[in-house]
């Protein structure tokens, strides 16, 4: 990624992006203060997402939507309506920044096309409406345990519908946050987006009816890994891979994405989170040791290759900054489903080399075009650190959108330390910690891992 690149990702944001998120913030903030009784703030706030899809197929059902909302009657199919054209909104901001971004990059991009309906009515959806229904009229400021305690009764019936356990994992956790936070009244600053496209999220997923399915396709040929992407909670930990599909029927390279996830307590962190994902050893390998890997017949569907280790063989040597010098300039990309398209959303492998770095490594200036450095996104389980991206000339990331700019998130680095060159990636510990300083903590800390599975498997015996 050049300079003059940089230059077109600075050059201005989208024509309408700052509308659509004033848009959005306002119908926030409404939420947060709830429907069941609405402001003349929050009324006007509901008016500007009306006015922002006049014209559409969504308009004339939000402007009803608006009208029994402002006038105390708001049902669940308004609620779906305003949570469309929310989502609808967002969608389209992220369209215009990745249609920028591919721009810049020179990035081709395949289409997106669904086929069949899938959808029949689900008394786990039903209740599942129900319960969002009561969050909105309550708004964020007015939950309480008892609203939540509610959640229960959709999670399980949801869980127990396999087309359904997406959302029963989203209302879980949403619900798991929103109890974080009471009192909400008391908090020091909400999380009114988060909690928002949470929020709308569920309402979509919780509708019947028709709606459209991607296709899905067996693919083979051979991976080769970017780098890593590790995200971490207290209760589940996911690493994606972002890497580079060779069809072996000799179509173009792909960029796809590999994701594996465990559950996990809260006192399992820094590299022990890998132990967590031991199911997956050919993966694990060929991310710690930079190996290509050869699949046969794996699932893949909108970029998105669902991982079955047995369906993979691990291969020869591949270097990631290799592997992007070469293939990165000429693989598709493939775009998101429309549900899942949100700013926050765009993560985009680049390869930046010949930067300088500037404030302890939060800003780096290629042709005198300084970009952010997502410094706060580097994890605790690999030895990429503050200090090594401060050291560093070239960078394998990913390009993000946040907080209105362009992130760059670090996954791998060369730097020179004490004059010698230094080559550093998230996924380097995956197959075990080959620092010794931090092995030996680790030595010392103990095998939560282990302990936690030991206590685990005497419960059950019992």
């Amino acid at each position: 990624m050049l300079g003059t690149q940089l230059a077109q990702l600075r050059d201005g944001t989208p024509t309408g992006l700052t509308d659509a998120d004033d848009v959005v913030a306002g119908f926030d903030d409404a939420l947060l203060r709830g429907f069941a009784r609405v402001g003349e703030q929050d009324a006007a706030a509901l008016t500007a997402l009306a006015d922002a899809v006049v014209g559409t197929p969504l308009g004339e059902r939000v402007a009803e939507a608006v009208g029994k909302v402002t006038a105390g009657s708001v049902g669940q199919e308004h609620l779906a309506a305003l949570a469309g054209a929310r989502s609808a909104l967002l969608g389209a901001a992220h369209d215009a920044l990745l249609d920028q971004l591919d721009t810049a990059l020179g990035r081709h991009r395949a289409p997106w096309t669904p086929t069949g309906a899938a959808g029949d009515p689900s008394p786990a959806r039903a209740a599942a409406r129900s319960w969002l229904h009561e969050t909105a009229l309550a708004g964020w400021r007015g939950i309480d345990h008892e609203l939540l305690s509610a959640v229960g009764t959709p999670v399980e019936a949801a869980l127990a519908e396999p087309q359904s356990r997406r959302l029963a994992v989203l209302l879980d956790g949403f619900a798991a946050e929103l109890r974080a936070g009471l009192p909400v009244a008391t908090m020091a600053q909400v999380p009114v987006r988060r909690w928002a496209d949470l929020w709308s999220r569920a309402v979509l997923l919780a509708q019947d009816g028709p709606a459209p399915v991607p296709a899905i396709e067996r693919v083979t040929g051979r991976l080769l890994p970017l780098g890593v992407d590790v995200h971490e909670h207290e209760t589940a930990v996911q690493v994606q891979l972002h890497a580079i599909l060779e069809p072996a029927d000799g179509t173009p390279p792909r960029l796809v994405r590999v994701t594996v996830g465990a559950a996990k307590v809260a006192t399992i962190g820094g590299p022990a989170v890998w132990r967590l994902l031991s199911a997956y050893p050919a993966l694990l390998t060929a991310i710690a040791q930079r190996r290509a890997l050869t699949v046969t017949d794996l699932p893949a569907q909108d970029g998105d290759l669902h991982w079955v280790d047995g369906q993979a063989q691990v291969g020869e040597p591949a270097d990631p900054f290799a592997t992007a010098r070469v293939l990165l300039g000429t693989a598709t990309a493939t775009a998101l489903p429309p549900l899942d398209r949100h700013p926050v959303a765009i993560a985009e492998p680049v390869l930046l080399e010949g930067y300088t770095v500037h404030d302890d490594a939060a800003a780096i200036d290629l042709d005198g075009h300084r970009l952010a450095v997502a410094l706060d996104r580097l994890p605790a389980g690999g030895p990429l650190t503050p200090a090594l991206v401060a050291a560093s000339s070239t960078c394998l990331g990913l390009i993000r959108w946040d907080d209105g700019r362009w992130l760059l998130q670090p996954l791998a680095v060369q730097a020179t330390v004490k004059r010698r060159p230094v080559e550093a990636h998230n996924g380097d510990w995956a197959d075990g910690v080959t620092d010794p300083k931090v092995a030996k903590a680790e030595s010392r800390a103990g095998d939560a891992v282990a302990v936690l599975r030991e206590r685990a498997g005497r419960l059950l015996r019992r």
